[in-house]
């Protein structure tokens, strides 16, 4: 495979340095990409250069993920509007270690081929490097005026920002332009990947390079993801899009995808996903012919939460989608475990009923018409009863005074009732 081409198609080069193809061609070459390790978890933002990373691996070349740790701490002027907060070594380290295993789903670590991949972190060979030592071996390789025609410093001074440029975040470029430095010389890496918001940094790093060592370095850069609509890619009302199940439940990341439109859905597919160009093609295709089936946004939700969490949680997060816009049987409803039924219910009605009412059985009437107002009156749920109006854990209400007991309810805590066909409310007894 061709790296290059693979990328094109795909919509995933927004600038190139002249001479990566033919360095590419050349010979297998070690490629890098930094990860910002402020959190414990990768977000979806992340996940385009982490695919960049593995296409490389693929076209059998060498991937490097850099963790910096030492550039993390003071920030980074690229589209950004305030500085980062500094980061103990002991969070530090903590992040990596998370980090690498989300990377392990997607890159090759541990084998003993020629191009597995390596994590490496930049706090490693900066937490020794005294400030006039940097000064005196990099500082010098770069002027004031190069560092000032970077855009990223340029916007900055003009306003973007309330408080300027920090000397901190002016230096950011340095200290990335020395990474790469740092791996063009340990390990032989001569070319640096990133979003087209580093184009600036990255190519700070080729310069230092020819002007310290003499030597040839590339750079190559994505777009970054937007949204059909303008909207930023990757967040939602509650944040962030997470790869990790404890900050977004793997229903809640299935229905992130599923819910793209139908344009975000055709250039997504062909980001997120190894899917062929001949198969995309006639995918897209397809929806076009029908795009009331949803084809594009089944497919890359079902690809992307198998690469990022599994084909259990893919198949789980389908089923609980059918409990709240499909015909899901009550079995599946007892099934999910409780972070999904609260993913599933989030922005229902909820009530809370003491445990002991519950303990003690209570009539169905009585518990949604007293202790939670899902019905204004026990006459109104007497008549939508008889009309086979109400549900309980999706089994239709066949008798209003039947009784409710704590062996009726998921997870030992929940009861769901359904009000007509799309009116939901959760019951959580406490």
């Amino acid at each position: 495979m061709n790296f290059v081409e693979e990328l094109k198609w795909r919509g995933m080069i927004h600038d190139m340095m002249p001479g990566t193809e033919e360095q590419l061609k050349k010979e297998m070459t070690t490629a890098y990409v930094g990860i910002d390790p402020t959190a414990d978890s990768l977000h979806i933002g992340h996940l385009v250069s982490v695919m960049i990373l593995r296409h490389f691996q693929r076209c059998g070349h060498k991937p490097i993920a850099l963790i910096g740790g030492a550039t993390g701490m003071i920030g980074d002027p690229s589209g950004k509007s305030a500085e980062r907060n500094l980061l103990t070594e002991e969070t530090l380290r903590h992040n990596q270690a998370c980090i690498k295993a989300q990377l392990s789903k997607f890159l090759d670590f541990d084998s003993d081929a020629p191009n597995a991949a390596e994590l490496v972190n930049n706090y490693d060979w900066m937490k020794g490097f005294s400030f006039l030592d940097f000064a005196r071996e990099i500082g010098k390789h770069i002027t004031v005026n190069y560092m000032m025609a970077k855009d990223s410093v340029k916007r900055r001074l003009n306003g973007e920002a309330r408080d300027g440029l920090s000397f901190t975040e002016f230096t950011y470029q340095l200290l990335q332009g020395y990474d790469f430095l740092h791996l063009y010389e340990t390990k032989n890496c001569k070319l640096q990947m990133g979003g087209s918001d580093q184009w600036g940094n990255i190519t700070t790093g080729t310069e230092l390079i020819r002007r310290k060592n003499g030597g040839d370095a590339f750079a190559l850069t994505c777009p970054l993801i937007t949204k059909a609509d303008g909207g930023k890619f990757g967040k939602t009302e509650s944040g962030n899009v997470w790869l990790d199940p404890r900050y977004t439940s793997p229903y809640k990341f299935y229905q992130f995808w599923l819910n793209v439109s139908d344009d975000d859905a055709a250039k997504y597919i062909k980001i997120f996903t190894f899917i062929s160009r001949e198969e995309i093609e006639s995918l897209i295709a397809e929806h076009a012919a029908a795009p009331h089936l949803r084809l594009l946004q089944k497919r890359l939700a079902k690809e992307v939460t198998c690469m990022v969490h599994s084909e259990a949680d893919y198949n789980a997060a389908v089923e609980a989608s059918g409990i709240l816009f499909g015909n899901a049987a009550a079995e599946t409803l007892h099934k999910i475990d409780e972070d999904t039924l609260l993913a599933v219910f989030e922005g229902v009605p909820q009530f809370e009923v003491a445990r002991a009412t519950v303990e003690a059985g209570v009539k169905a009437v009585d518990l949604f018409a007293e202790h939670a107002a899902i019905f204004a009156s026990k006459g109104e749920m007497r008549k939508l009863v008889q009309g086979g109006g109400v549900s309980v854990n999706k089994e239709k209400l066949t008798a209003f005074d039947k009784v409710i007991t704590t062996d009726d309810l998921l997870n030992g805590k929940y009861l769901l009732v359904q009000r007509g066909k799309k009116n939901y409310y959760l019951i959580n007894v406490k």
